[in-house]
């Protein structure tokens, strides 16, 4: 009897129960969701939704996973700390495929990243002829199977001779332009006084055996009047005193210089394959490992089934799957030697999810962070397959999402807001969607909504002509880009849209690009920092008190001297990770008692950093401050707090951030890359506003796209297609909205054309 009792104890954790959740701006937030079945959260950016699936439910589950390791494990693992919620419970084990760039190991790849080349090196161990050994014979990361040269890098790193030197110049003349090496520098002298040549003589005039000595000398001593001194050739001084570090410690002159004179080739000896001798001699059906690894994954997937072999055929199976599951998310354009840290965000999120579908565990919380990134509306139904797919096998999954076409999928739908930052973090809404629909909540009204097409469009003022266009799996593309426009270019995901426009159109003179890329900077920017805003809040407060400046910098003389104006106190705790703790002294306010008893209209500097961009507007009416918090507000980041650390920011944030402080520019062509990223569709109505208003300024604005609103609203728009891969990488429509869904047939047309008429 005691079994049965405790059974049905077990069938009523149906449901992971939140209580009091604080965590960011979520205010008291308490809900129940259901177990094993698809809950979408949905509002407006910086809602909660965030703060709720992964800075609560996720983070909680991992932290009690963590804890269940002994002491000396955990020791291994990072701190995590407890979030703030009352009570969670029934929670399982939690997965997070987020849209976290994979790291850029350049021993890395798709084929390692999904284990699909492990299954590969298995399968030519034992079919492959000649036979060479075990499957460890054809890895690039052991030494059985890689390259002896390149050590399995697949490339070398050579030196371009004239990024170092002027061969026109002689020594004495300057022609040595590395950094450091000026004429009369200490460097300098060794080498004009080294005897190996004259200084007097123009490189291009030395002899083989000068070039040599100049160039590649090894270590020696020389005398050079009564001292002695270490002469190296330049070329062996600068692999020593500068290759061999780390790039991101350089300082920025010498990063830009290593940049410049370094260029990587592919290896000669393996053909950049990465591979030793032996391992590209066995072959399956005349190809071998490197050509498999080489091949569009869609049509390795149909090498592979052509396969039979009763000694390997569960491998072969297990292998088939998982390509047909990465051709079926819309990864079949990628290869498997494809580097994972060239992979998007969108991409990687993509494959770490193929991962998870071929996994026997059931049960597991999988939480996911946008996973349409990228995916144009023909993927999006091939996403939602796959989600549901998660769901059947047993397992709940969370999903943070705002397009309605997975948030109608959905078997239950959490709505936060009802706006954003300190107006939000509150439950809006939660049930089915069809309650969804008739809530009146700002998700539930905008869920039927569709932007119409342009009733007219713009006449082009000028073009930028890209010709013969061939970067990737471009097809010698031939397009007239209009100029004075809003301009969408469009297609399915690997259609070759990034390549064309990022490849062609980026690099020239007035081209403005703001993408979704990390901003180089640390955890002591902010958007205050970032945006020049600091710079007038600073004069503010220091004409209101009399006092200078420099005080209200929590990088200058103002800053706490505990945590050194961070707010926060990093902890190394040797062999265990850092943790972080907030400032005890200034308690996060980054400043000196001093600094903040002075006060602008009632409020210190800690306050002011503490406010949302919009509360800052209505605080600061005039001049520079107001102009750059009203394009913050006006790219939808009124909901950011000025003082911000920018590593917390989304892609999607970011992207609109450099399109504010670019926007103080006049008659720019803006390159946008998918700017509707993490944008609640309320909002995007807002940016397309912003697009119609820097074009209307006189500004020209290229988009590269997947949403059907900013496709409807273009003025011109560009088809990249018609598949992914080598599939795509022509230009199959240009020409308007309206042309395209009246009279084509492209994958974009079909989709677009059910979009307006719904």
């Amino acid at each position: 009897m005691q079994i049965d009792a405790d059974n049905h104890d077990a069938d009523s954790h149906q449901v992971i129960q939140v209580r009091g959740a604080r965590e960011n701006n979520l205010r008291n937030v308490s809900l129940d969701i259901p177990k094993r079945r698809l809950t979408v959260f949905t509002g407006v950016s910086g809602s909660g939704k965030s703060s709720l699936a992964f800075g609560t439910i996720a983070a909680e589950s991992q932290r009690m996973i963590n804890e269940t390791y002994t002491a000396f494990i955990q020791s291994f693992m990072p701190t995590l700390g407890r979030p703030d919620v009352d009570g969670l419970n029934n929670l399982s084990a939690a997965i997070v495929v987020d849209q976290e760039r994979m790291g850029a190991n350049s021993r890395s790849t798709v084929g390692t990243a999904t284990d699909a080349y492990t299954m590969l090196r298995i399968i030519f161990s034992r079919l492959g002829t000649p036979h060479i050994g075990t499957s460890t014979a054809f890895s690039f990361n052991t030494p059985d199977g890689m390259c002896p040269r390149c050590e399995g890098i697949g490339q070398i790193s050579d030196i371009d001779v004239d990024q170092l030197v002027d061969r026109e110049l002689s020594v004495n003349e300057g022609a040595i332009t590395v950094p450091g090496y000026a004429v009369d520098s200490w460097y300098w002298q060794v080498m004009a006084g080294s005897g190996f040549y004259s200084p007097d003589t123009k490189l291009k005039d030395f002899t083989e055996q000068e070039w040599a000595d100049f160039l590649h000398k090894d270590s020696v001593k020389v005398k050079v009047g009564s001292n002695n001194f270490t002469y190296e050739g330049l070329i062996t001084k600068i692999q020593r005193t500068y290759l061999a570090k780390d790039r991101e410690a350089m300082q920025p002159h010498i990063r830009s210089f290593v940049d410049r004179a370094v260029v990587f080739t592919d290896c000669p000896d393996c053909g950049g394959t990465r591979l030793s001798a032996a391992a590209l001699t066995s072959r399956i059906d005349g190809l071998n490992i490197a050509d498999c690894s080489a091949m569009q994954i869609s049509d390795l997937a149909t090498f592979v089934r052509r396969l039979a072999d009763p000694g390997v055929a569960p491998l072969l199976t297990s292998l088939r799957e998982l390509l047909d599951s990465l051709v079926e998310i819309g990864l079949g354009y990628l290869s498997l030697d494809r580097p994972s840290g060239t992979l998007s965000g969108g991409e990687a999120q993509r494959v770490k999810m193929v991962r998870h579908l071929g996994s026997s565990l059931s049960d597991v919380t999988y939480v996911f962070d946008e996973p349409t990134i990228g995916l144009h509306p023909h993927d999006i139904r091939r996403m939602n397959d796959l989600l549901l797919r998660l769901r059947d096998k047993g397992n709940t999954v969370l999903v943070v999402e705002h397009k309605p076409e997975v948030i109608a999928i959905a078997d239950h739908v959490v709505d936060l807001g009802p706006g954003a930052g300190t107006a939000g973090g509150e439950l809006c809404y939660e049930g089915d969607v069809d309650g969804l629909r008739s809530s009146g909540t700002l998700t539930g009204r905008h869920l039927e909504h569709r932007a119409r097409l342009r009733e007219s469009v713009r006449a082009p003022r000028g073009q930028l002509s890209v010709k013969g266009a061939d970067l990737h799996n471009l097809k010698d593309v031939s397009v007239d880009v209009p100029l004075g426009v809003l301009a969408v270019v469009t297609g399915v995901a690997g259609s070759g849209k990034s390549s064309l426009i990022h490849g062609y159109l980026a690099g020239q003179e007035g081209v403005v690009v703001a993408d979704q890329s990390p901003i180089r900077g640390s955890r002591r920017s902010n958007p205050a920092t970032y945006t020049g805003l600091l710079s007038p809040i600073r004069t503010a407060f220091a004409k209101a008190n009399g006092v200078k400046a420099a005080l209200f910098s929590a990088n200058s003389e103002g800053a706490c001297p505990n945590c050194n104006g961070l707010g926060l106190v990093y902890t190394d705790l040797a062999m265990m990770a850092g943790v972080s703790s907030v400032c005890e002294e200034c308690e996060g306010k980054r400043f000196t008692p001093e600094v903040l008893g002075y006060e602008l209209r009632g409020k210190n500097i800690s306050e002011v950093l503490d406010m949302p961009v919009a509360e800052a507007r209505e605080f600061f009416t005039t001049g520079q401050a107001r102009a750059i918090l009203g394009r913050l507000g006006d790219v939808g980041l009124g909901y950011l707090r000025l003082g911000q650390p920018l590593n917390t920011l989304s892609g999607g944030e970011r992207q609109r951030l450099k399109l504010a402080i670019n926007m103080a520019e006049k008659s720019s062509t803006y390159i946008l890359d998918e700017p509707t990223t993490g944008l609640h569709m309320a909002d995007v109505d807002k940016l397309l506003a912003l697009l119609d208003r820097l074009v209307d300024d006189g500004n020209s604005v290229i988009v590269i796209e997947h949403h059907q609103a900013v496709m409807a609203h273009a003025d011109w728009l560009i088809d990249i297609g018609p598949g992914g891969g080598h599939a795509g990488g022509e230009v199959v429509f240009e020409g308007t909205p309206a042309a395209l869904v009246a009279g084509s047939d492209t994958l974009t047309a079909r989709h677009l054309r059910e979009y307006v008429s719904s």
